[in-house]
């Protein structure tokens, strides 16, 4: 019997195919028929959202090299579904020219209800220049429930407290009709804080928490989704946003909404596209990820904004255990003269470069560009010493990286801090540890045009 392998786990993503050809007469001019196709190991996920990531199905007929190539392609669909640790896919039997293939998955743990202890600065290096002060932290609980029904479908509910009060509530079902092309996504959220982030003076948010009523927001969205194939996703997304301020925000910053107002609600419509071709979606190492979205925020002249937003990631392997990466992203917002709360640009999400993370830099344009080098000095897994079919081990990879970034930011309004509207530079070295459930540990000692340097510390996870 020939077997094809491709077994590698989330953090092992770069081991490549073995194949071992059956004894016909070495020529591939005659093409195989798939036959049955048996999936096992999978106790919730349906069958069927499994065969949704396979690019064959049965009765097709396929040379074997081109089904080889579609195993890999079907292992790196299937681990980037979150929905599996391990992957093995097989030739499992030949009948004459009909092959049976073989699905062996390992599912992960799908349920965590899990206590919820964050700071609320945007990173650990602003609560550590705040004091890390207990008051600045929000506690609570996150109920998260992955593959819900057994179709890749999501509940979250999220109970806050603490530094803001929170409930976060969302359902995605992306496969909501018999084609599995069609899904959902519907979702509301309540948000109270009693500190502002009122105004960015000198790169640095400026806040006041001595306001009666602090900040209150609630909003609510549904979602259409499309994916026609493997690789593409598109999005329509309407959501609706009310958001109310103390009053006497104004006498600090009669810009904040763009007029004497203390309250806003407006209507919001969105258009997003995704297209993900990566051996490892949280932590690509080779391969195209790429993004794009056009807003339109608001219909009236207290909100009435146009944003257009893209991202892309490329990987490459240059050797065996050398990587490079390319990254880029880009906002524009039109009118540019926007009120502060629709300026915020580097230094919120992932819209940073590495080494001025202690800065934000507002403006109603900008653009990043990340580079980094990447090299495997281990990898190694570790028995966990329970009785476990998913778990029975941890397993590590451990990089060295040299990075360099560079951005710019447009400002027309906010012209009060030196980090706008002009080219912006930093550089630096550090390691990425990686491990099991999309948990990344990124240590980076930076250096900027400024003349700083320091050491930072990221932490991305799926929790």
């Amino acid at each position: 019997m020939a077997l094809v392998h491709a077994q590698p786990s989330p953090v092992d993503s770069s081991q490549s195919l073995t194949t071992v050809t059956p004894n016909y007469s070495g020529n591939y001019s005659t093409p195989f028929v798939v036959g049955d196709i048996i999936i096992e190991g999978n106790k919730r996920t349906k069958p069927y959202i499994i065969e949704r990531e396979l690019p064959f199905k049965a009765g097709d007929s396929i040379y074997l090299p081109e089904l080889v190539k579609a195993f890999e392609i079907s292992r790196q669909q299937l681990i980037n579904t979150t929905l599996f640790n391990e992957v093995i896919i097989s030739l499992k039997a030949f009948r004459g020219y009909v092959v049976d293939i073989s699905i062996q998955v390992k599912e992960r743990w799908y349920i965590f209800p899990i206590p919820y202890l964050k700071p609320v600065d945007r990173n650990l290096n602003e609560w550590a220049k705040q004091g890390y002060g207990v008051d600045r932290v929000n506690y609570g609980f996150k109920f998260t429930y992955n593959n819900f029904t057994g179709r890749n479908d999501k509940l979250k509910l999220w109970l806050i407290t603490g530094y803001t009060q929170q409930i976060q509530f969302q359902y995605d079902q992306p496969y909501a009709d018999k084609t599995l092309k069609h899904g959902y996504r519907i979702g509301f959220a309540y948000s109270y804080n009693r500190e502002i982030n009122y105004a960015t003076i000198d790169n640095q948010q400026h806040f006041v928490d001595s306001l009666r009523e602090g900040i209150k927001q609630w909003s609510g969205h549904i979602d259409y989704t499309y994916r026609p194939g493997l690789r593409t996703v598109h999005s329509v997304i309407l959501s609706y946003t009310h958001q109310q301020v103390d009053p006497r925000i104004n006498e600090l910053n009669p810009k904040y909404y763009g007029s004497l107002r203390n309250k806003v609600s407006y209507p919001e419509l969105i258009y997003n596209i995704n297209y993900v071709n990566v051996d490892y979606k949280p932590f690509p190492l080779k391969g195209w990820i790429a993004e794009g979205s056009v807003s339109k925020k608001g219909f009236s002249k207290e909100m009435n904004m146009w944003q257009l937003t893209g991202k892309a990631t490329k990987g490459w392997q240059l050797t065996k255990k050398d990587f490079f990466s390319w990254q880029g992203l880009g906002t524009l917002r039109f009118p540019f003269n926007q009120p502060y709360i629709n300026q915020r640009m580097f230094g919120y999400g992932d819209m940073y470069l590495r080494g001025l993370e202690d800065y934000v830099i507002d403006g109603s344009a900008g653009f990043l560009t990340r580079q980094s080098y990447r090299h495997e000095l281990f990898r190694f897994s570790v028995p966990t010493y329970i009785k476990s079919k998913s778990h029975d081990r941890i397993p590590f990879r451990i990089y060295a990286r040299l990075f360099g970034d560079a951005g710019y930011s447009y400002n027309k309004t906010f012209t009060n801090n030196s980090l706008t509207n002009r080219m912006l530079y930093t550089g630096g070295f550090g390691l990425d540890i990686v491990t099991f459930y999309d948990f990344i540990l990124r240590l980076d000692y930076s250096f900027n045009q400024l003349g700083q340097n320091g050491l930072f510390l990221h932490i991305k996870n799926d929790f």
